[in-house]
């Protein structure tokens, strides 16, 4: 990916599903005009989801996923189906591919079922169809229904339409991550540490993003650490409408920063533009409860190579024993690594999830909420354990549509 390509935690994911020998793979290469996926005539020849970013307009950037089939047989076979049925958890869009003029199977069905639980938009492509031809009957009776051909062309064009009309109708529903809380003109000062975790010679993910949506809503970023807050403050002739913080200089930045100017972090940004701010943050109540031996998952959504004082397998684990007095169990999981079972845990504390799109940081926010689990996020908990939660809470107050969470 480079520089100026859009994040792939921030493009639709659009994902293809069907049994072995649907046509799956021959019409993702017909969708991208690439030869994305490997095709055969032999069943199974996808083994692994295979991934493309482009541009599908109207949507715009999207992640195209091929994934196996959900018929594969054999204890590796299935272990490839439930790789493919994993893909449904970061889905926003997913096609069911299902070759025309024969019934859907248990396994279609199933996914059709998992498909409306998740609340996850879908299509049903029935491909194959030049092998019919005066055969073919039009038009298809399903709601989001279309009858196609990856070999002709038949019905692409209008496919590709079919998937871009689901930008259409999420039209107005485009998430900020801190612009709406902003007015033109504003400044807003953001807090990046430059310690032994910090990448060499990059702003990370988190930063680049509010950043750019800070410029877009006609305001001004002041960037400076923590170490030159307190100098850079009083250079301003006016009062900054907001300072956001990495989440680790909490203690020292709230100590700096007047009380009568909103202060957040980025993690805490991002719990409310791809998670649950207000589940999140009822989660933290939990901190103070720990006990001996209650265990505690450490869950990030990327995988990087640790640090020596590593914030989530070093820094909270430390932060979290001397908050609640105990000495609980940790246990850690990075990139797509989240346990399937989650009543053994009495808190998971997760990242930010910049890495991963909401459709997956929502669905695991679910998962604890379903297992009864309390959940919550790096900035949210080290808020809570600096005593400065409700302060940090207060700038979401101006978003009308969380004031009564």
């Amino acid at each position: 990916m480079s520089l100026n390509d859009t994040p792939s935690s921030e493009r639709v994911h659009i994902a293809f599903f069907g049994i072995r020998n649907a046509g799956k793979s021959s019409l993702v290469n017909a969708v991208t005009s690439q030869e994305m996926s490997l095709v055969s005539p032999v069943k199974g020849t996808t083994t692994d989801p295979v991934r493309k970013a482009m541009e599908l307009l109207p949507i715009g950037p999207v992640l195209i996923i091929d994934t196996p089939g959900i018929d594969d047989s054999g204890e590796l076979g299935s272990k490839r189906a439930e790789r493919a049925e994993e893909i449904l958890k970061e889905s926003d869009i997913a096609v069911l591919v299902c070759e025309y003029g024969r019934d859907p199977g248990d396994k279609e069905t199933e996914l059709i079922k998992l498909f409306r639980e998740r609340n996850i938009p879908y299509v049903k492509a029935l491909t194959k169809a030049d092998l019919y031809g005066e055969e073919l009957k039009e038009p298809a009776s399903g709601e989001n229904e279309i009858v196609l051909s990856s070999k002709s062309g038949y019905h692409i064009k209008e496919f590709k339409e079919l998937l871009g009309s689901f930008a259409e109708r999420n039209k107005g529903k485009e998430k900020r991550l801190v612009g709406d809380l902003l007015n033109p003109g504003d400044t807003v000062v953001l807090v990046i540490p430059i310690d032994e975790s910090a990448p060499k010679g990059r702003l990370i993910l988190p930063q680049q993003q509010t950043i750019r949506d800070i410029l877009e809503s006609g305001c001004n970023a002041l960037v400076c650490r923590d170490s030159e807050l307190e100098d850079s403050l009083k250079k301003l002739k006016k009062k900054p409408a907001l300072v956001i913080t990495d989440s680790q200089a909490y203690g020292r930045v709230s100590k700096i920063v007047p009380k009568d100017i909103f202060l957040t972090s980025f993690s805490m940004l991002f719990a409310r533009y791809k998670g649950d701010l207000f589940t999140l943050k009822e989660g933290a109540d939990a901190l103070k409860k720990l006990r001996d031996g209650d265990r505690v998952l450490i869950s990030e959504g990327c995988t990087h190579h640790r640090q020596c004082n590593d914030i989530g397998s070093v820094k909270l684990p430390g932060w979290i024993r001397e908050y609640c007095g105990g000495e609980p169990l940790f246990s850690f999981t990075s990139g797509t690594g989240f346990p399937e079972e989650l009543k053994t845990y009495s808190l998971i504390v997760h990242c930010g999830g910049c890495m991963l799109n909401e459709a997956e940081m929502r669905f695991r926010i679910k998962k604890a909420v379903e297992a009864q689990v309390p959940i919550v996020n790096y900035g949210i908990a080290i808020a809570a354990m600096n005593g400065i939660l409700e302060r940090c809470m207060e700038v979401f107050g101006k978003d009308p549509s969380l004031r009564s969470g």
